[in-house]
């Protein structure tokens, strides 16, 4: 039966005011910017969902891009979890773009009672690398479980639930194991200086004391003066710290420079501090990740 002009034009109206209304809730394909998070996120939906996660192993989350079908493709999520805090500074515009589209959006540390930088350019803005608090990371289960029931269309909530559950048991069972590893360290000896200031988290809740970072910021795209890096060596030396932890995936060579200019013996330890190794190596998921720098932080400072 042929229809009458008025029909297909009605229809072609209503085609370009959906065309032009953005992400309509039907997408369910779960976006997660950074590969930390994504390890969380595939836990807890395990087969109820699609998860894309956009920065690669081994890349710097402040500085990662996107290509082309990634970027395309976040405006037809059905939920986009960012890290938030100013982390993914590169990217930041694409999850505002999206978020303006209508497409549901969850910047996870903005609901885990974020602490703040003390020192350095960033002082006084929050820190992002709420990761390496386990206990932080429980609360972060709970947010993302939550928006992905509220939000992600024909998952299954019971699925989804009893996958959290485990997993918030396993993050509890590896923040016991991380504090008995910790408890072997003297106390004199839980000094903590990093490429650029990373650990605040695991500080506050395993007791350590942050002597200092070569880059005094939060991110990686800031750099040191020659005046900030003459006081972090009067303060290893003053502390007499006995190693300087590193991002494994970012350049040592001036922490190297440091420990020289010291005058005393300092390791340099790499650690899996922002970004999940490729699979096959210590730190290809999130727990292994943690349970490699534990040993290394114990190792290295013991």
């Amino acid at each position: 039966m042929n229809r009458s002009p008025q029909v297909w034009i009605v229809a072609l109206i209503a085609g370009l005011v959906t065309a032009c209304g953005g992400n309509t809730g039907a997408g369910t394909e779960i976006i997660v910017t950074t590969n930390i998070l994504g390890d969380v996120v595939r836990n807890i939906v395990g087969d109820a969902a699609s998860v894309r996660v956009l920065m690669q192993p081994n890349a710097d989350p402040h500085s990662f891009g996107l290509s082309a079908q990634d970027a395309a493709a976040m405006s037809e999520a059905g939920l986009i979890i960012s890290n938030g805090l100013g982390l993914e500074e590169n990217i930041a515009r694409n999850v505002q773009s999206a978020a303006a589209q209508g497409v549901p959006t969850l910047a996870v540390g903005a609901h885990i009672d974020p602490i703040q930088y003390a020192e350095g350019g960033t002082a006084g803005a929050p820190d992002p690398h709420f990761w390496t608090d386990p206990h932080r990371m429980i609360t972060a289960v709970d947010v993302i479980e939550e928006a992905i029931l509220r939000d992600v269309g024909g998952v299954d909530a019971g699925d989804v639930t009893s996958h959290a559950d485990a997993y918030r048991k396993q993050l509890d069972e590896l923040g016991r194991s991380m504090a008995a590893g910790f408890d072997t360290i003297p106390a004199e000896r839980r000094k903590l200086v990093t490429n650029h200031h990373v650990l605040g988290y695991l500080a506050q809740r395993f007791d350590f004391t942050v002597i200092g970072a070569i880059v005094p910021s939060g991110t990686t795209l800031a750099a040191p003066s020659p005046s900030d890096l003459q006081s972090l060596v009067g303060a290893i030396r003053s502390a007499r710290v006995p190693a300087i932890f590193v991002d494994s995936s970012q350049p040592e060579r001036l922490a190297r420079v440091l420990a020289d200019d010291a005058g005393i013996d300092v390791r340099i330890v790499a650690l899996y501090s922002e970004s999940l190794g490729p699979p096959g190596t210590p730190g290809a998921t999130y727990l292994d990740m943690m349970r490699a720098n534990t040993d290394a932080i114990v190792s290295g400072l013991r």
